[in-house]
């Protein structure tokens, strides 16, 4: 099969190669799914399991691309709860083979069914960023109706998703990031937004919860406006930063396919939409991630047309 692997974490993007690699065999509750859209996480090839399996043995080649949508081709002994033939989306596991080829080997656990009637370009973007934004608001965030939410980088991938699960729960949802990113943070559901670069953080006042992705200055500033008993959660590693009389939370995102069939379902009903700003196809994806043009969005790689 056609496959994208990189050998040499130095290099990073820029040591990508497409080549002709194995189809994968399923392992016990396996199944095989036949790509049709993948896409990288932007850092994940800083990841150690992206090198390295659970016992820090070099796994390289490797194939990146966590987040996925295709359909089953067969099951590994023991498999159940899926069948050969159905449409599926979701993330595979960090120290194994991802999705950037033409085959990947899955755990059926972290899959969800594909509605048909949802794009695979859709259910690949949606996997990663609305995990990550639904577990930092929901099961570490613990977002109630009528809270105050500042969810930074509230533009980008994950910032969005964040934005538009924050408000449908009822939150009133203050977005930050750089002056450009203004009207795509509103026009995904930010009721203000915060320019970092020109405007003051702490006029925001006091807020229930912070959901951060930029780390730095940015989050330890942002401890300060969290009222007593609110929650900063950020995905951009541990922090020093502490509310006064509050907590503070970092964590990794999870497969979970619960969560993705109740977002699937929204976006079915148009209440929650992906936010994509390339799509590619697999014979083009080397020189896609290693494009200088900065594009607002997810990238994907439609492996299969």
């Amino acid at each position: 099969m056609k496959a994208i692997i990189v050998t040499d974490q130095a290099a990073g993007i820029g040591g990508m190669k497409l080549v002709e690699h194995p189809e994968p065999q399923p392992a016990i509750n396996d199944v095989i799914v036949q790509v049709h859209a993948s896409c990288i996480t932007g850092d994940e090839l800083s990841w150690g399991a992206t090198w390295t399996d659970r016992t820090e043995r070099d796994r390289t080649p490797s194939i990146p691309g966590h987040e996925l949508a295709g359909v089953v081709t067969a099951l590994g002994y023991g498999t159940t709860g899926l069948s050969v033939g159905q449409r599926v989306f979701g993330l595979t596991d960090w120290y194994r083979n991802g999705a950037l080829a033409e085959y990947v080997a899955v755990e059926a656990r972290n899959l969800a069914p594909l509605s048909a009637d949802v794009d695979f370009s859709v259910g690949a973007a949606l996997v990663m960023p609305g995990l990550t934004a639904w577990q930092g608001l929901f099961d570490h965030g613990r977002l109630r109706a009528g809270q105050r939410v500042l969810v930074h980088g509230a533009a980008g991938v994950v910032g969005s998703m964040a934005t538009q699960l924050a408000r449908e729960a009822g939150a009133y949802v203050i977005g930050t990031g750089r002056a450009g990113g203004r009207q795509t943070a509103l026009d995904f559901g930010a009721h203000e937004f915060v320019d970092l670069e020109n405007d003051t953080l702490e006029d925001v006042g006091p807020v229930d919860l912070v959901f951060d992705v930029l780390g730095g200055d940015i989050v330890t500033r942002s401890a300060g406006l969290i009222r007593s008993g609110g929650i900063l959660v950020t995905i951009a590693g541990p922090t020093e930063a502490r509310p006064a009389n509050g907590s503070t939370i970092d964590f990794v995102v999870e497969a979970n396919p619960g969560q993705l069939t109740e977002m699937i379902q929204r976006v079915r009903e148009g209440r929650l939409r992906t936010h994509i700003g390339n799509i590619s196809n697999l014979n083009d994806a080397v020189a896609t991630f290693n494009s200088t043009n900065r594009v607002s969005g997810k990238t994907i790689i439609r492996v299969r047309p």
